[in-house]
């Protein structure tokens, strides 16, 4: 059987449960770790979370750990793939702070599972890239699962103590420029001719030698058409003449995006049959399919006056799950990246998520709470916003859980104005605004914006937020307890 993590001490090495961390430090790092200190001390606990770790299987790379059988080559630890994940979003850290904290910071070392100065080992910057990347949101979400029950054994007052959910939805951004049709275009344009020129200088082709030359020219297109694309101009005729000259202007930016797309496509049909381009080639057909949407688009808003319809529209080449999302905040017109939804108890721990693809608050409302409620028994109600209202969304919540607390949108009647009256309804109603903190919190330690690539990735990557987050929430918990029985004695003396 795979081991999660070394079980034979090395000389020098020290037990992980009998690291000591500074009680005193108002920095995150100690809080993340006593986190996973608990985690890696309660033998229940650990067994479960290393059960859920061993369907890792660790990147076999140079430098780190005990080679794998047959291979000769080594891997990191899962163990040391959770810490490193905890801490990286934990601290909102890029890989290159995590890579000069893991091969620099001695207690986290020491949570590694390394010794001291004798202990050589080195991380790369790839090694750790390629590690923290194994993680599925499946896995992560059931180590979630693990954290939230450990966390809810040290703050629970009984195990039969109900839980008060309150539910949210926030935008996390993707790492995108504001899009425009005519820089999308730029965009494609730029990789087709990037693409085409790559694969010819592989293959000993000479069609896009000149294409450094080539992108110089079509960026005077396009800025020369991002110039005049909005007139301030008040007066009538001068409105008219820079809209006429923006037409123009836009035609032979299209004209000329025609040009180097029939160009790329005598390329892609000359290196159709070479076996090793083909991966290439459909990434060149990506872009190329990009670029041709764009000049219809273009073509039919700005030379035909035609509007595009929102479903039409791509905002992002690079990450095409990006969404346009305005959510009517103050001074936030518009946040481009996606939404995701969590649930949070009254204990402040993030007990469910859901990365919302195209769909609204409301449509997420039943099946969040449903999952959550198969996850932790005991929920006792549940509160949530306006955006997740809907008639069905009322009566089948209340199937769920005793207690629903959604604010109908409009006028009410007189039973619903008796409803959200009541005093239960209200206290519930006036402490869901603390999810507005966990909300905060993901955001300050990761999920501002989400800075990888891909879909897959993005889900990866709030996965890991939510689970830091929980850890660091396990932490504080625990350091509470214990400055608490530091200072009972001197309470009780004085």
């Amino acid at each position: 059987m795979r081991n999660v993590i070394n079980p034979q001490l090395m000389l020098g090495e020290v037990d992980i449960g009998a690291i000591r961390l500074d009680p005193k430090s108002r920095d995150d790092i100690p809080q993340l770790l006593r986190g996973l200190q608990h985690i890696y001390t309660q033998p229940e606990l650990r067994e479960r979370v290393f059960s859920i770790l061993r369907e890792v299987i660790p990147q076999r790379t140079a430098g780190e750990g005990k080679a794998d059988a047959g291979t000769g080559r080594p891997g990191m630890d899962q163990w040391r793939i959770l810490v490193l994940g905890v801490i990286r979003l934990g601290l909102n850290a890029d890989y290159d702070r995590i890579h000069d904290l893991v091969n620099q910071h001695g207690t986290l070392r020491q949570m590694l599972g390394h010794g001291d100065w004798s202990d050589k080992t080195d991380y790369k910057l790839q090694t750790l890239k390629d590690n923290l990347r194994l993680f599925t949101p499946e896995i992560l979400d059931r180590i979630n699962q693990e954290v939230v029950k450990a966390g809810h054994v040290l703050v629970k007052k009984s195990p039969a103590e109900g839980l008060e959910v309150r539910c949210d939805s926030f935008v996390v951004e993707t790492h995108v420029h504001y899009p425009t049709d005519i820089n999308l275009l730029w965009d494609a344009i730029r990789k087709t001719i990037e693409i085409s020129a790559d694969l010819c200088e592989a293959h000993g082709l000479s069609d896009w030698r000149q294409s450094a030359y080539n992108l110089r020219q079509f960026k005077k297109f396009y800025r020369h058409a991002q110039k005049l694309k909005h007139s301030t101009s008040k007066d009538e005729v001068k409105r008219q003449d820079k809209e006429a000259a923006m037409k123009q202007a836009h035609s032979a930016y299209l004209e000329q995006a025609k040009v180097y797309l029939e160009r790329a496509t005598d390329t892609r049909r000359k290196l159709q049959h070479i076996v090793l381009a083909e991966v290439f080639l459909s990434e060149l057909d990506e872009f190329m399919r990009h670029a041709k949407r764009q000049i219809d688009q273009i073509e039919r808003r700005v030379l035909q006056g035609q509007s595009i319809p929102h479903e039409e529209k791509v905002f992002s080449l690079f990450q095409p799950h990006t969404e346009w999302i305005s959510k009517g905040k103050a001074g936030v017109p518009v946040e481009l990246g996606l939404r995701v939804s969590v649930v949070e108890d009254q204990h402040r721990f993030i007990l469910n998520h859901q990365v919302m693809e195209g769909i609204t608050d409301d449509a997420v409302a039943v099946p969040i709470i449903e999952e959550t409620k198969q996850r932790f028994d005991g929920i006792h109600s549940v509160s949530m916003d306006k955006g997740f209202h809907s008639k069905d969304n009322q009566v089948k919540l209340k199937e769920i859980v005793n207690v629903v607390v959604i604010p109908k949108k409009g006028r009410l009647s007189a039973v619903d104005l008796e409803i959200e009256s009541g005093s239960e309804f209200v206290r519930l109603r006036q402490r869901h605004s603390a999810v507005e903190s966990a909300i905060n919190a993901l955001e300050q330690h990761g999920l501002d914006v989400y800075p990888d690539h891909g879909i897959v990735g993005f889900k990866r990557y709030v996965a890991l937020a939510v689970v830091a987050r929980n850890v660091q929430r396990l932490g504080a918990v625990l350091r509470q307890q214990e400055a608490d029985r530091i200072r009972g004695p001197y309470k009780k003396a004085a």
